[in-house]
C-alpha cells in the first residue's frame, strides 16, 4: 500500500477535546481482493473511538476505504493497516476497529484491532 492511502484521510477540530465521548462509524460496504485467489472480499467495518483533538471527516474515510477495492490484502493485514492509518491521522485517545467479513467457503472471519494512547503525564511541583 502506498502512503497516498493515508493522505486521503482528513480531520476536523474536536469541539469537546476535554470530554470523553464515543463516536461509532459503521462502514457496511468495505471491499478488497483476496491476494491468493483474486476473488473479491466484502466486509463491514465498525470504528468505535474516543477523539482527542481531532475527529475523522467521514467523506475522506469513505474515499480512503474505497482505495482498498482492488487491493490484494488479507483480512488481518487490511484491518491492522486501516487502524494504523486512522491512528496516525486522527490521534484518538482510543479506538477499536471491528472488521466482519462475509462468508467464503462456509467460513466467516472477524478481526478486531485496538489502540489506546498512553495516559498523559501530569507534572506535579514537589514544592507545593
Amino acid at each position: 500500500m502506498s502512503e497516498s492511502f493515508r493522505d486521503t484521510l482528513e480531520t476536523f477540530e474536536n469541539q469537546y477535546p476535554t470530554r470523553d465521548y464515543t463516536i461509532e462509524i459503521r462502514c457496511p460496504e468495505f471491499t478488497s481482493v483476496c491476494p491468493k485467489t483474486g476473488q473479491p472480499d466484502f466486509g463491514v467495518l465498525t470504528f468505535t473511538y474516543t477523539p482527542g483533538e481531532k475527529c475523522i471527516e467521514l467523506k475522506s474515510l469513505k474515499l480512503y476505504l474505497q482505495k482498498y477495492r482492488n487491493e490484494g490484502i488479507f483480512y488481518e493485514n487490511a484491518t491492522n493497516h486501516i487502524l494504523d492509518d486512522f491512528v496516525a491521522v486522527v490521534q484518538p485517545r482510543r479506538v477499536k476497529l471491528l472488521a466482519q467479513f462475509t462468508a467464503r467457503g462456509g467460513i466467516t472471519t472477524s478481526v478486531t484491532a485496538t489502540y489506546e494512547s498512553e495516559p498523559h503525564a501530569v507534572s506535579v511541583d514537589a514544592a507545593n
